[in-house]
């Protein structure tokens, strides 16, 4: 609980109160808030629930963020105690946008919510994304043309599921697939409903709680050359897509025969 009691000290002295006084609205006495602080106890959950409420800061971030090393005004919380943090700026200003590397699917499950994690992640700044945290995910598969491997597409987070619109397409960042990036649909009690943009693909259904983060697509970079290889490619997953469209129709021709005899 080292960090907690660095937590608490550090925030009582922004606030510059003294242990009696903070004791007192926590309803405690100062000996034990003091052991608190000292590190020498460990604060029970409704303690712990009590000083994130006075200070106004997430349980995730009194327990598991150094707060001295991040300024608060620089730091986003967001909804059920998670948090994405730093909200770094360039030299103008300018919201720094993370960007995931390709590849890093797992390492980015186990790091997003690690604030050392995300600060050590190269940076950009788009001038014309403001007003929201925004990070750029790498593409993968060939489930959303005309995205390939290479291409960086920049989502805006989204908070609450019930922010989703039909049509617009998000990066998913699921507990079983990773990062993936599909087309929303709708929503149920228990699942969401995505369509990727090639035929190819069926739609599926996300468990809500299998979902860790959501963001809305902002814009995209890609980073590999168009044309060559890459129509070369583009042309064999449109002869699949054909194939697999002729290969339904035959199955539904089929069955209008069977029903006929």
């Amino acid at each position: 609980m080292s960090i907690l009691s660095e937590n608490i000290r550090y925030l009582r002295g922004q606030l510059n109160l003294s242990q009696q006084a903070l004791a007192d609205s926590l309803k405690l006495t100062r000996g034990r808030y003091a052991k608190y602080e000292d590190g020498a106890n460990e604060p029970p959950i409704e303690v712990l629930i009590g000083m994130s409420k006075y200070f106004k800061i997430s349980l995730d971030l009194l327990l598991t963020v150094d707060l001295a090393k991040y300024p608060i005004d620089r730091i986003l919380t967001l909804a059920d105690n998670r948090i994405i943090l730093p909200i770094t700026v360039d030299a103008k200003g300018e919201n720094k946008i993370e960007i995931i590397p390709q590849k890093a699917s797992m390492g980015y499950l186990n790091g997003y919510s690690d604030p050392e994690y995300i600060e050590n992640l190269q940076s950009l700044s788009l001038p014309f994304l403001r007003n929201g945290k925004y990070r750029a995910f790498p593409t993968e598969g060939d489930s959303m043309p005309p995205y390939n491997d290479g291409t960086y597409v920049v989502g805006k987070y989204v908070e609450n599921i019930a922010d989703l619109k039909k049509g617009k397409t998000y990066i998913f960042i699921t507990r079983n697939e990773g990062i993936t990036y599909k087309r929303f649909q709708k929503t149920s009690s228990e699942s969401i409903s995505v369509i990727p943009d090639n035929d190819f693909y069926e739609p599926y259904d996300i468990p809500k709680s299998q979902i860790l983060e959501i963001w809305e697509y902002a814009c995209s970079i890609n980073t590999e050359e168009l044309g060559g290889s890459g129509l070369d490619m583009n042309s064999i997953k449109d002869m699949f897509i054909s194939l697999k469209k002729e290969i339904n129709e035959l199955k539904r021709v089929n069955g209008l025969e069977k029903l006929g005899k």
